[in-house]
């Protein structure tokens, strides 16, 4: 991590910086927007898309950019990137197919939007970081088929609590200890939040009320650590995770965990509420050696088997633009699947269902999403939560109720659906050792 800003001042030293091109323009879009012009020499954020016209324009003109080139075609795209000019739009696959840039940051959070365009920048051959947990956990490991197909990176980004889970995985592993558990600390769990209850909280920190809801109900959570799972080659120890309620810190939760059970399942992936230092994020890991058990105990980690390691906090757009850096100046993706599923996040109603009701998205008021192993999602044909919205309900489906896929009528000609069947066509499910709950 530490050689990436000398990299970057190289790039920008032989004024050639890194240029980038970002889908979407919202709360996290203007954080990164405002990051990389004024905080990241070496790369430059040449365009920015987003729906209304006018958000994208906001985006570089909070970060000081006020001379902004409307463009409509890829022409218009690439002679205002050769004229080093910054440009808005409202058509996303013009970024992805412009010559002059090398990476997309998508920001969107939205299912088959996001596929399509990273189905588009990979045809492009461009590299791709994620923001988006929620297409990542949903038909992540197809694309990255995809993507290696072409030779470029698709990545989860530095930040969000999924790239600061890996990086302190990878750091864990380096020193030669075995990683068994990969956690999350969280303030709030409740499932049954909706925008109506938090649409206070989501004005005051100017957000939407539906992404503030998804991480208060769980799904976002959901969707981070099954994407955690998926590199890592963890599991979860039940639906729903065991997600506890812990006041204290993470060092003193280590002995609240079966050694022995998460060794069989391979590690899992967990959540905590309530816990310090929130919030961050966590790893528990073992040592073979006596020795080094005797040098840890020495450097206060205590006399295991579980050792704890954590990062306190998360810094979100922050540190976007280091994993653009680590893709394309060194081939290094943040985080991405191993392979196939191994976990997944499924619809869960958030309440009492009607038949003909249509479903509405992640975040919102008739669904919730939970982790589950993904050989159980596909034993069970559940619905996987990321392709919920726009489901019409053929019967009554009860509270906290799994939805499959024989309780809907899927929207007819989307593209996420399609590359769902191509994932499950394309990867076996890994067998599950054990199933704990």
């Amino acid at each position: 991590m530490i050689i990436i800003d000398r990299a970057l001042q190289a790039r920008a030293a032989a004024g050639n910086p890194i240029k980038v091109g970002m889908i979407g323009a919202g709360f996290m879009g203007r954080g990164i927007a405002n990051q990389i012009i004024n905080s990241v020499p070496g790369m430059e954020l040449v365009a920015i898309f987003n729906r209304q016209i006018d958000a994208a324009k906001k985006a570089y003109m909070e970060a000081g950019i006020e001379d902004i080139q409307i463009v409509s075609t890829r022409s218009e795209l690439e002679d205002a990137i050769a004229n080093d000019k910054y440009a808005v739009t409202e058509d996303a696959m013009l970024l992805c197919q412009a010559a002059g840039i090398e990476a997309i940051i998508e920001v969107t959070g939205a299912v088959e939007f996001g596929a399509h365009v990273v189905m588009e920048a990979i045809a492009h051959r461009k590299h791709v970081i994620m923001m988006n947990a929620e297409l990542d956990g949903t038909i992540g490991p197809i694309l990255k088929v995809y993507a290696d197909k072409a030779g470029v990176i698709l990545s989860a980004c530095d930040g969000d609590q999924p790239g600061v889970e890996m990086n302190l995985y990878r750091f864990v592993k380096s020193i030669g200890l075995t990683p068994l558990l990969c956690g999350n600390i969280k303030g709030l769990q409740d499932p049954y939040r909706n925008p109506t209850t938090q649409e206070a909280f989501a004005k005051r920190w100017g957000q939407k009320a539906h992404m503030v809801t998804s991480f208060a109900d769980g799904t976002k959570i959901s969707f981070e650590q099954a994407i955690v799972a998926n590199a890592t080659g963890m599991q979860v120890a039940k639906r729903g995770m065991l997600g506890y309620d812990f006041n204290g810190h993470v060092d003193e939760m280590t002995q609240m965990y079966d050694v022995e059970q998460l060794q069989q399942l391979g590690g899992i992936v967990d959540y905590v509420v309530g816990a310090k230092p929130g919030p961050g994020v966590f790893v528990y890991a073992t040592h073979d050696d006596p020795k080094q058990r005797h040098y840890l105990n020495l450097y206060k980690l205590g006399e295991g088997p579980l050792y704890s390691f954590y990062t306190p906090y998360h810094l979100c757009h922050f540190e976007v633009p280091l994993s653009v850096a680590r893709a394309v100046l060194f081939g290094d993706a943040v985080l991405s699947p191993l392979a196939g599923p191994l976990v997944d996040v499924v619809t869960t109603a958030k309440i009492d269902l009607k038949a003909g009701e249509t479903l509405d998205g992640i975040g919102y008021y008739m669904t919730y999403g939970q982790c589950e192993n993904s050989p159980i999602v596909q034993e069970q044909q559940l619905l996987p939560m990321g392709l919920a919205e726009g489901c019409r309900l053929k019967r009554d489906i009860p509270q906290d109720q799994v939805l499959t896929y024989d309780d809907v009528e899927l929207p007819e000609g989307r593209l996420c659906d399609q590359l769902r069947a191509e994932q499950n066509a394309y990867f076996v499910p890994a067998k599950i050792l054990a199933t704990v709950g």
